[in-house]
């Protein structure tokens, strides 16, 4: 697998989220598009060292370019954890130190990390020297009373002499106490151009850009200035969008890109075959389509198509012929027409 941090392409990425980027999530988007770096959801690395790796670590080779993001602020656990991963063959081992939730921050990693920069160096160190691929951070732009214009380039600074290959930024800071997770993605201004001017003070390193970037068009309006950019849940809930990253990538006009264009018929079916052999594994129908609501953001039909499989995929007994009777009710030649139901979904 090419390492995108060395070549000097435009990387695309869809970002970690607890409890959506799952192996079968993960399935889903590579489907979409070959080219987008995906994530997993953020493992911690006890869990790696003393819980059921082969659970939390497997997924399909389909899914390459794949990085797995770890959590955790001992360094010699996340050596031990970045060895165990090394045979599952990840493209990239990514260190999360933006994530403001209560129980990341009881321990003590995340983004409280933000506060200890030459702390997260010794991690990324620490990581450097067992990993066999790239080592990279994601962080916020600072947290709680700090100055993001003061602290965020001693931090960069720090991670980067410790050998981050890369560094993804979310644009925002993080209020560890008095807002929730979901509130630490929306109330925090976004502060784009200071993300953009790390950049041009590291030419030399790749940096990327993360949230709120809503669409393709946004997301090309950063590609200018960035590295990357890094979308979550409008990739996530507008799934779509990722059938024209892959163009994107390759330089078409995001404006004619922005409406999705796929092989339906043939995601249909291999979503199918692959709902199949999870069943026959002992799986659920729901655990792949919960992630496949999105697909259809602005088509006829959409509506119907999430009420199918929010409701008779999750029945007992539920088989792959749900995600036919899905499709079937999606006007897919018409294209998108944003409807007002889904206009209200969107907003």
């Amino acid at each position: 697998m090419k390492n995108q941090y060395f070549s000097r392409e435009k990387v695309f990425a869809v970002a970690p989220m607890i409890d959506w980027t799952d192996r079968h999530c993960r399935f889903l988007h590579r489907q979409l598009s070959k080219r987008a770096l995906l994530y997993t959801e953020m493992v911690v690395a006890d869990a790696i060292i003393f819980g059921p790796r082969e659970r939390l670590l497997s997924y399909s080779p389909q899914e390459h370019p794949v990085a797995l993001q770890l959590g955790g602020s001992d360094p010699a656990k996340l050596a031990e954890a970045v060895q165990i991963a090394t045979d599952y063959g990840y493209d990239e081992i990514n260190l999360n130190v933006g994530c403001p939730s209560d129980r990341v921050q009881s321990g003590t990693f995340g983004a409280c990390l933000m506060r200890d920069p030459a702390h997260v160096a010794g991690l990324v160190e620490a990581m450097k020297r067992v990993a066999t691929v790239p080592v990279t951070v994601k962080c916020r732009i600072g947290v709680d009373d700090q100055e993001p214009a003061q602290v965020l380039p001693d931090f960069l600074a720090r991670v980067i002499g410790a050998g981050a290959d890369a560094v993804w930024i979310h644009a925002r800071k993080a209020w560890l106490q008095g807002l929730s997770p979901k509130e630490n993605r929306e109330i925090p201004p976004l502060d784009y151009s200071l993300v953009h001017a790390m950049k041009r003070e590291n030419p030399g390193v790749f940096i990327g850009i993360n949230g709120g970037i809503a669409d393709l068009e946004q997301a090309a309006h950063h590609l200018g200035p960035m590295d990357g950019v890094m979308l979550g849940r409008a990739a996530y809930h507008n799934t779509g969008l990722l059938a024209g990253v892959d163009a994107l990538l390759a330089g078409a006009d995001p404006a004619e890109v922005a409406s999705p264009e796929a092989d339906w018929p043939a995601l249909r079916d291999t979503m199918m075959d692959y709902a199949a052999e999870l069943i026959g594994r002992g799986g659920r129908l729901h655990h792949v389509t919960r992630h496949m609501v999105g697909l259809f953001q602005g088509f006829a039909g959409a509506r119907r198509f999430r009420q199918i499989l929010s409701t008779d995929a999750t029945r007992p007994g539920a088989g792959p012929e749900v995600i036919a009777a899905a499709f079937a009710v999606v006007d897919i030649e018409g294209g998108p027409r944003v409807q007002a139901e889904d206009k209200k979904l969107a907003g």
